[in-house]
């Protein structure tokens, strides 16, 4: 090989070297199509950070408001029980700078003195929709962007209460950066907001 075309070989190797980088960036980017959830009961690799809290303390409600004033675009929140006002506040504040929210709720749940909070919820605008078709919405999620690289969801045996972050035993996980999960966490979401009702 003559040192001309070895340069042409060389300045092609570094083309296509250019041009695999690029699509990986593009692949990781907000823009890419979205992730399809794995199948239930599938592994698939374990992928982003993992953040913790145990309960009676406060670190638990720290981590949830850190994650829901970093939302970009949304929040979709299901909760059993629902009383922890600066979760709440948390959430007013990010629908109020575009972030879309919304709540699918245990409907038994309601008929205490959570339906005061839930209805302040929806004076800010929030979606809240609740679920009756089970014995219980016993869910206790917040999925973060789900189709952003940097998406979370947030889930353990933590309800948004005050007795979860004081009296009770509790654990709540914070999982960033995991698209297949957060696409199943959404998607199993929407299948309850769907056959749930609005708050009246």
């Amino acid at each position: 090989m003559n040192a001309r075309a070895g340069h042409r070989a060389l300045l092609l190797c570094a083309g296509c070297a250019a041009l695999v980088l690029c699509s990986a960036l593009y692949s990781d980017s907000a823009t890419a199509q979205p992730v399809m959830p794995a199948a239930e009961g599938t592994p698939f690799p374990a992928k982003g950070t993992v953040q913790y809290a145990f309960s009676p303390g406060r670190d638990g409600a720290v981590m949830i408001i850190g994650a829901i004033d970093a939302a970009q675009t949304q929040i979709l929140v299901q909760a059993y029980s629902f009383t922890h006002r600066r979760i709440a506040a948390a959430l007013i504040r990010a629908k109020r700078r575009g972030v879309e929210v919304a709540v699918t709720a245990d409907d038994g749940q309601t008929r205490n003195a959570e339906a005061k909070l839930y209805r302040s919820l929806r004076t800010a605008r929030i979606e809240v929709r609740l679920d009756s078709q089970h014995s219980a919405a016993h869910n206790k999620v917040m999925v973060i962007d789900a189709d952003a690289p940097g998406c979370a969801v947030i889930t353990g045996s933590y309800n948004f209460t005050h007795s979860a972050e004081d009296k009770n035993a509790e654990n709540v996980l914070l999982l960033r950066g995991n698209r297949p999960l957060c696409a199943a966490y959404r998607d199993n979401w929407r299948r309850h907001h769907l056959h749930s009702l609005p708050l009246r």
